[in-house]
């Protein structure tokens, strides 16, 4: 673990700390997905990590 300073942290939206089950939710990701995500990260994880690692199945017209 490692303590950081809040006045030192930046508030770019990409290293915003999300809760994975509220990311999942908000973009709609299976629980199958929301699981996988869970292991790879446990329950909180950075925008940009969990936008580069989620799958989402495409929905088709």
């Amino acid at each position: 673990m490692e303590y950081v300073e809040p006045r030192n942290v930046t508030s770019d939206a990409l290293t915003r700390v999300w809760s994975v089950a509220e990311f999942c939710d908000r973009h709609r990701i299976d629980d199958r997905e929301r699981q996988r995500l869970l292991e790879l990260f446990g329950s909180f994880a950075t925008a940009s990590e969990l936008l580069h690692n989620a799958r989402r199945e495409p929905k088709f017209r």
